[in-house]
């Protein structure tokens, strides 16, 4: 298990917030042991709770180009045949993954090939399971093609506590099914859009593990 990198930064000024907070505790309540310990104890559970989210753990990938992987740890919240308007501009299946800020945040490719297609959106920050965010929140929209010519389209969509989206690739760059591709900071969502015809092997309500759960079949 290791920090992400995201989490730098964001750990080390809270730490000094934090250490802050403690001292200004003592200074002006010099001789209150209670308020000294209670300071202690709520910084600890703070700093504990936010380094949680920035974990980083080890995975191991099973590569198979028939298969198409979570993108990312959490909850399948929706299944079903929508219109794709942004690239495919026709019908696609949609999966969508909600990501509590409990889960590990790494964005993963679901499968691997070119990245056809990479694009940053800045939008609104409603609530991760509202209809319109996959359209109107902050988001990237990636797609892949595999060796067999199937575009898939994932896109990273902010939330209304996810404010800040991470991504690591770029159009016409070679990536590995399963590889970390982004980050996205407390809470957020992720879609997938696969052809209609694919099988899908999750159901509404199932918890995911990225790179590792596979969530549908290509054809």
């Amino acid at each position: 298990m290791t920090i992400h990198k995201e989490g730098y930064k964001i750990l080390f000024v809270l730490l000094c917030v934090l250490a802050l907070a403690n001292y200004a505790v003592r200074y002006y309540l010099p001789t209150s042991e209670m308020a000294h310990q209670f300071a202690l104890i709520a910084s600890l559970i703070v700093y504990l709770l936010v380094l949680q989210f920035f974990r980083n753990p080890k995975i191991q990938i099973d590569i198979n180009e028939n298969l198409v992987l979570a993108p990312a740890d959490g909850k399948v919240v929706v299944i079903e045949n929508t219109e794709e308007s942004e690239y495919f501009k026709t019908e696609r299946k949609q999966i969508s993954i909600f990501m509590s800020p409990l889960n590990v945040h790494v964005c993963r490719t679901p499968v691997a090939g070119l990245v056809k297609f990479f694009e940053y959106h800045a939008g609104k920050y409603l609530v991760a399971w509202h209809p319109k965010s996959s359209t109107e929140n902050e988001r990237t929209t990636m797609v892949v093609e595999t060796a067999n010519g199937v575009e898939i389209l994932v896109r990273q969509i902010a939330g209304a506590v996810a404010r800040r989206i991470k991504w690591y690739v770029s159009a016409n760059q070679k990536i590995q099914q399963g590889q970390e591709y982004g980050f996205i900071k407390f809470g957020s969502r992720l879609d997938v859009f696969l052809p209609v015809d694919t099988d899908v092997n999750v159901n509404i309500g199932d918890i995911t593990k990225g790179g590792r759960t596979v969530i549908a079949t290509l054809r």
